[in-house]
């Protein structure tokens, strides 16, 4: 069974950074690509960034590029953001995801975690 566990979100000031963390279990985690999105309130699901099995490829949304930062750590089964330069529309519930392929639609990601609320204030 594959789990996704997300950490490390919180409460930070409009310029701050913050680093969220998902672990994963379940499957041979770097056969696959690492996806995160975020959802505002009243906002439907966005892609963020992503990252290929092997870290050497990444993309990001044009609203975080320069921002945020995509890596992963395959002997620790775990995916990481770097968030920079916060923003207050930056706030959002973020969700890690696992798919097969390299894509910037969730729908194509099979397996999410629960979430983890940032919230950056003004």
């Amino acid at each position: 069974q594959v789990q996704l566990v997300e950490s490390g979100g919180g409460l930070v000031k409009a310029g701050g950074s913050l680093r969220l963390s998902c672990a994963a279990s379940g499957r041979t985690f770097s056969n696959y690509v690492m996806g995160w999105f975020r959802q505002a309130p009243g906002k439907e699901r966005e892609f963020v960034a992503r990252i290929d099995g092997s870290g050497g490829a990444t993309s990001y949304a044009d609203s975080v590029k320069g921002r945020f930062i995509i890596s992963r750590d395959n002997a620790k089964n775990t995916v990481y953001l770097q968030m920079n330069s916060l923003k207050p529309e930056d706030t959002a519930v973020y969700y890690c995801a696992t798919g097969p392929g390299w894509s910037t639609n969730s729908g194509h990601y099979d397996y999410w975690g629960q979430g983890t609320q940032v919230t950056v204030s003004s």
